[in-house]
C-alpha cells in the first residue's frame, strides 16, 4: 500500500466500521460472513492502522452491509 493513500483507507475503514455498526453487527460477525479473521476487520476498522482491502473483499463487504459499494470510495 502506498504511503500516499493513507488516509483514503482510514477513511474506507471508518465507513465500514459506520455500516457495520448501523446494521447491528460485531466486527466478529462480519468477519464470520466474510470468511475473514476478526482481527483482520478490526485492522481495516483501526484508525491508526493502513490495511490494504481488496476489492473483491470491499464488494463482499458492501453487499453484506447493504450498501452501494460508491458510498464506501467517496473520500473528504
Amino acid at each position: 500500500m502506498k504511503a500516499k493513500y493513507s488516509d483514503m483507507y482510514l477513511q474506507l475503514g471508518l465507513k465500514i466500521a459506520y455500516y457495520r455498526k448501523l446494521r447491528g453487527l460485531t466486527q466478529e460477525q462480519l468477519a464470520e460472513k466474510l470468511d475473514k479473521s476478526p482481527a483482520f476487520i478490526g485492522h481495516v476498522e483501526a484508525p491508526n492502522i493502513n490495511k490494504a482491502v481488496s476489492l473483491d473483499t470491499l464488494f463482499d463487504i458492501a453487499e453484506i452491509l447493504d450498501v452501494p459499494v460508491y458510498k464506501f470510495l467517496l473520500f473528504d
